[in-house]
C-alpha cells in the first residue's frame, strides 16, 4: 500500500541510502535530515555560513535524557557536564568569528549567562577539571602519578632481582584485572610474600607483592580523595545547570539548528553540491543534474512542466533511473541537500509528500498478485494531494490494452487533485492514448542503432522504442532464437508500431504549433490592452498636473490678495509673480523664446539701465551711469530695439549718506522697501568701486530679518565683492570686503 513512507523508506528505494550516510558523517551528532521552520529561512542562513571559514563543532552526544535529569536536580556526570561545555564553547568561537546577516543578528542575541561562563572556565580542552583551578586536586593528581612510578619502581627490582630470578617467568609488568603484577611460577612464596590475583592460560600465577601492597592502599586513598573533589564539582554544576535549565535546552537546541547548517555546507564544500531551494512554482526542470549513487554518471537535463512525465523507450537505457533521478531531486532539495546540478538553471517545486512505486509488491504470505498490490496501492493515492509519484513499469502483472486504459484514466483523474508523476512503460498504448493529453509529456530514452547500445540520453516529446530484439542479442540471447522471435512477431506489427510512434509525435507537434501561435495572439492582446492602460493613465496624470497648477495659481494668487491687504506692496507683488508663474506653465511651448541683446544695445541690469558696450562669450561689458561693470550676459534684458549713442558721464547727486573714514564708507537703508533698498545699495557698490574703496558696511537693521536677506541674496550674486559678513556684537550691520 502507499502511505507515508518514512524517511528510510524513501531514501532506500531511490538508491539514496549512501548519500545520506555520507551527509550524516559530517554531522556533530545523529539526526534527522528535516528542519523543522521557514524553509527560506534555513536557505538563507545556509547560503551565509558558505562564506563564512570556520572550523566544524566536535562530536557531541545527545542529551535529551541529561536534560530530563537536570530538571529533576539530578547530578550529572563531569563527562555529561562536559558536553554541555563542548556546546557553549563553540559559540563562545562562533561570536569571534566575522559574519553575515542574518548569521550575525542570530549568534549575537545568544546571551550565556555569567555562571555558566565561570564552569566553562574550570574544564581543559581533555574534558576534565583544569588544576590551575584547585590546589587541592593539584597536590593530589601529583600524588598519584608519583605513586605510580613508586609502584613501577619496586615492581621493576623485584624482577631483577636474584632472590626471585628463578621463579620469573619473564620480567615484564603485566597488568590483570587492571593491576600490575608480576607472573611467577609456582613455589615462588618460599622466597616472596604476595597475593595472587589470577592464573594465566599456562597456569604460571599473576602475583602482586606484599611490598607494594603499602603503595597500592595509598594509591586507594589519593584516587577516593580525588572522586571526592570531582564529586563535590559535580554537585555544584549540576545545581547552576538546575538554575539556567532553560537556557540549556535553549542552546541545545540552537546547537542542532547550527549542526544542521553546518553539516550541509560542509558536505556541499567535500564533493562540490550545490543547494537548490524549492520553489512555489510546481515544476522540475534539471540541468547537469546526477544521481549521487552513479559513480560516473551523464547529466540529466530535463524540463517537467506537466504534471504527467511518461518515460518510454529502450530497455535497459536508463528509464527507471531518470525516475529517481527525478524524484531524488525533489527530496534533496525539499530537505535543502546539496547535489550536483548547474543551480542557476535548476528548478524544482515544493511538494509535500514523495511516494516512489518501485517494487513488485506481490506477496504469498498477504495472498496478493502484482496487479492487485498496484491496485491498493494507487487506490490510497485517491486520498492524498500535493505530491510526487513516481511508478516503475506502470502496466505491471496484467493485460496491456485493459492497463492502458485503466491507467490513463485513473492517472488523469489524480493529476485533478494536485498529483505529479513520473510514469515508465514499454506500452505503446498507453503512450499513445496519453500523447494528445495537455497535461502529459513524453520522453524517450534514446538507443544507439549503429552500435546497437543505449546511450543513457533522453529525447523530449517523443514515444521511443524498447528494442527488445536488440537488447537480447545485447545480452547473450542465440541470433537464430531472436531471428526467429522476430519472424513470428511479424514485419507488419513493426511497421504497425512504427506508425503508432510518427503519428503520435505528428499530433504533439501540431498541437505544440497550435499553442505557440495561440500564445502569440495572446501575447499581442496583451500588448494592446497594455498600450490602452497606458494612454488611459497619461492622461489621467496629465489632468492630475493640470488640476495641481491651477490650485497653485488660486493658493498664490490669495495669498498675494492677503499680503496686498495688510499693505506688504513688496511682498504682494512677489506672490502675485509666483501665482502667474503657476498660470504660464501649461502654456510654455506658446511663448517667444528670449530675444538676446547685441552690443549697442540698451540694456536693463537687475534696476539698473545702461549700455551694452561689449560680449566676450558668456560674460558682457556694459555702461551704467558711467561705470563700466563686466557682467554675466543672461542677466541682461534689452529694454529698446534703438541702438543708442554711447553717453558721457555725468555723476549724479548721491542718494545717500556716505560716512568714509580711512579705509572704510557706510550706507544706511533702514525703513526702505526690498527694491528701493536694492538699488541704493547697487549704487553705493558702484561708487565705492570708483573710488577704490575695499571695505565697506551697510546698515539695515534687525527687524523682522526680510531686508538683511534680500540684502544678502543680492551680494551673493555681486561679480566684484570678495566676500560679506555680519559685523561681530551688531547683526544689524552686514560688512562687504570689494
Amino acid at each position: 500500500m502507499i502511505q507515508h513512507n518514512n524517511t528510510s523508506t524513501i531514501v532506500k528505494k531511490l538508491d539514496l541510502d549512501g548519500y545520506i550516510d555520507n551527509f550524516s558523517s559530517f554531522l556533530a551528532r545523529k539526526k534527522p535530515v528535516f528542519m523543522q521552520g521557514d524553509i527560506n529561512q534555513h536557505y538563507r542562513y545556509i547560503k551565509a555560513l558558505s562564506n563564512v571559514d570556520f572550523t566544524p563543532p566536535k562530536e557531541v552526544p545527545n542529551l535529551d535524557l541529561q536534560l530530563n535529569r537536570i530538571k529533576k536536580q539530578a547530578t550529572l556526570s563531569l563527562e555529561e557536564i562536559y558536553a554541555f561545555i563542548t556546546i557553549i564553547g563553540y559559540f563562545n568561537y562562533l561570536k569571534s568569528l566575522a559574519m553575515s546577516e542574518p548569521l550575525f543578528a542570530w549568534i549575537s542575541s545568544i546571551e550565556i549567562p555569567d555562571e555558566i561562563k565561570e564552569i566553562v572556565e574550570y574544564f581543559d580542552d581533555n574534558a576534565s577539571i583544569n588544576l590551575q583551578k584547585d590546589q587541592e586536586l593539584y597536590d593530589l593528581h601529583h600524588a598519584i602519578k608519583q605513586n605510580r612510578r613508586d609502584i613501577k619502581d619496586r615492581l621493576y627490582k623485584l624482577a631483577h632481582s636474584s632472590t626471585l630470578k628463578d621463579y620469573l617467568v619473564d620480567t615484564q609488568i603485566h597488568f590483570n584485572s587492571g593491576e600490575e603484577t608480576l607472573l611467577v611460577r609456582g613455589g615462588f612464596n618460599q622466597v616472596l610474600k604476595a597475593t595472587v590475583v589470577g592464573r594465566s592460560a599456562s597456569g604460571f600465577f599473576y602475583i602482586i607483592p606484599q611490598s607494594i601492597s603499602d603503595l597500592k592502599e595509598k594509591e586507594a586513598r589519593l584516587l577516593s580523595a580525588k572522586e571526592a573533589i570531582l564529586y563535590r564539582y559535580a554537585k555544584e554544576f549540576s545545581t547552576v545547570f538546575y538554575k539556567w535549565e532553560r537556557f540549556l535546552r535553549f542552546i541545545n537546541k540552537e546547537f542542532d539548528r547550527f549542526d544542521s547548517y553546518q553539516a550541509r555546507v560542509m558536505f556541499a564544500k567535500a564533493n562540490d553540491y550545490e543547494f537548490v531551494l524549492p520553489s512555489k512554482q510546481k515544476q522540475i526542470k534539471l540541468s547537469s543534474f546526477a544521481h549521487p549513487a552513479i559513480d560516473e554518471p551523464v547529466p540529466i537535463d530535463i524540463d517537467m512542466q506537466k504534471p504527467i512525465l511518461l518515460i518510454t523507450g529502450v530497455n535497459a537505457g536508463g528509464k527507471t533511473m531518470l525516475l529517481k533521478s527525478i524524484l531524488s531531486a525533489v527530496y534533496m532539495s525539499k530537505y535543502l541537500l546539496p547535489f550536483r546540478c548547474d543551480s542557476t538553471h535548476t528548478k524544482i517545486g515544493h511538494f509535500k509528500n514523495i511516494e516512489a512505486v518501485i517494487d513488485d509488491p506481490q506477496s504469498v504470505k498477504n495472498d496478493i498478485s502484482t496487479f492487485a498490490g498496484r491496485m491498493q496501492e494507487f487506490a490510497n493515492l485517491f486520498d492524498r494531494s500535493d505530491m510526487i509519484v513516481g511508478v516503475d513499469e506502470i502496466e505491471l502483472g496484467t493485460d496491456s490494452d485493459e492497463a492502458a486504459s485503466l491507467f490513463r484514466v485513473m492517472l488523469s483523474s489524480l493529476e485533478k487533485k494536485g498529483i505529479w508523476f513520473v510514469v515508465t512503460t514499454h506500452h505503446k498504448r498507453l503512450a499513445s492514448l496519453m500523447a494528445s493529453d495537455d497535461s502529459v509529456e513524453l520522453i524517450a530514452a534514446l538507443y544507439d542503432e549503429e552500435r546497437r547500445v543505449p546511450t543513457y540520453t533522453f529525447l523530449q516529446g517523443s514515444i521511443g522504442k524498447s528494442y527488445a530484439f536488440e537488447t537480447a542479442s545485447r545480452y547473450g540471447v542465440p541470433q537464430v532464437v531472436v531471428d526467429e522471435a522476430k519472424r513470428v512477431y511479424g514485419e507488419d506489427k513493426e511497421n504497425l508500431n512504427e506508425l503508432i510512434e510518427k503519428s503520435t509525435t505528428l499530433e504533439r507537434e501540431m498541437r505544440l504549433k497550435i499553442a505557440k501561435v495561440d500564445e502569440e495572439l495572446a501575447k499581442v492582446e496583451r500588448q494592446k490592452q497594455k498600450l490602452i492602460e497606458q494612454e488611459e493613465k497619461l492622461k489621467e496624470e496629465h489632468r492630475k498636473i493640470v488640476a495641481t497648477l491651477e490650485n497653485r495659481y488660486n493658493a498664490a494668487t490669495k495669498k498675494a490678495r492677503e499680503a496686498l491687504k495688510v499693505k506688504e506692496s513688496t511682498e504682494g507683488r512677489r506672490l502675485l509673480n509666483e501665482a502667474h508663474k503657476y498660470k504660464s506653465q501649461p502654456i510654455k511651448e506658446a511663448q517667444k523664446p528670449k530675444e538676446l541683446p547685441k552690443e549697442g544695445d540698451r540694456i536693463k541690469y537687475r534696476s539698473h539701465k545702461g549700455v551694452l558696450l561689449q560680449i566676450r562669450g558668456k560674460e558682457a561689458t556694459i555702461e551704467v551711469d558711467g561705470l563700466k561693470m563686466r557682467v554675466p550676459l543672461k542677466d541682461l534684458k534689452k529694454i529698446s530695439q534703438e541702438k543708442s549713442i554711447k553717453p558721457k558721464f555725468k555723476p549724479k547727486k548721491a542718494q545717500h549718506s556716505v560716512e568714509k573714514s580711512g579705509a572704510s564708507v557706510s550706507l544706511k537703508v533702514i525703513g526702505m522697501f526690498g527694491d528701493e533698498a536694492i538699488d541704493k545699495v547697487d549704487k553705493f557698490l558702484s561708487d565705492a568701486l570708483v573710488n577704490g574703496i575695499d571695505e565697506v558696511q551697510i546698515i539695515h537693521g534687525t527687524g523682522t530679518g526680510v531686508l538683511a536677506k534680500l540684502i544678502s541674496e543680492y551680494l551673493s550674486t555681486h561679480p566684484k565683492i570678495q566676500k560679506f559678513y555680519r559685523q561681530k556684537g551688531n547683526l544689524g550691520i552686514t560688512v562687504v570686503e570689494l
